[in-house]
């Protein structure tokens, strides 16, 4: 690792790139966040940057590892900054006035994602949110993406219809069957069988992805069929 740079500069095996991982920049311009993404202090990289106007800047080589990820974790993987490659979008987020990110900025992000999803034979589910691998601490890319668009380019997965043979009225413990559900999706900071006060954390992130319009941080029956669709996709 080399001091001068916000990234690792030691190279990867292409095999290691199994996930893309979307991010907002949530400060107040374009200039700030790549000021940001590529000073070496800040600590802080992804490998593409997508601004408003669909413009596309590589920041950091693909074989190398940009540190966007940060403390994170997806199924067996833990801090996936080694696994992925990372995506921001300028938006400046919950924090300082969260835009509908542009239409232009969509379509370059779907044409990007297309030609990584072929390059390392990327599996659909492994494209993520920040707030997928990190719920406790990161609300981006939020309820504002289109995740249910990209998914129909099969960037990202998505529910066709729900699963009406799931009966909650017999379902004595529907939290538990909840997080048994995103256990088996992929999320993580959480107990299966204990539940805790950041599981709302938890909730929200996954009805930002799935429910952007039903933003409740409870679970709901359509919160609830969502998660055991996606759960039993395959």
């Amino acid at each position: 690792m080399n001091s001068l740079k916000n990234y690792s500069i030691h190279p990867r095996s292409k095999k290691k790139i199994q996930f893309i991982i979307i991010h907002y920049t949530g400060m107040q311009s374009e200039i700030e966040s790549l000021q940001k993404l590529s000073n070496a202090k800040s600590k802080v990289s992804c490998h593409y940057f997508i601004g408003r106007k669909g413009k596309i800047i590589k920041l950091v080589p693909d074989k190398n590892i940009a540190w966007h990820a940060g403390k994170s974790r997806w199924k067996s993987f833990r801090d996936l900054n080694e696994n992925s490659i990372g995506i921001e979008l300028a938006n400046k987020g919950h924090e300082h006035g969260y835009q509908n990110f542009s239409p232009l900025q969509i379509k370059n992000l779907i044409k990007l994602c297309k030609k990584l999803k072929r390059q390392y034979s990327i599996k659909s589910e492994n494209f993520l949110g920040h707030s997928d691998i990190a719920p406790l601490r990161k609300l981006d890319p939020g309820e504002k993406f289109p995740w249910k668009k990209l998914s129909k380019f099969k960037i990202g997965i998505w529910y066709s219809s729900l699963n009406k043979k799931l009966d909650v009225s017999r379902k004595k413990n529907l939290e538990a069957l909840f997080f048994q559900n995103l256990y088996k999706i992929g999320y993580r900071y959480f107990n299966t069988r204990k539940r805790s006060k950041t599981d709302k954390k938890i909730i929200i992130c996954f009805q930002q992805h799935y429910m952007p319009m039903q933003i409740s941080g409870k679970i709901d029956k359509k919160t609830l069929e969502i998660s055991h669709y996606l759960a039993n996709r395959t």
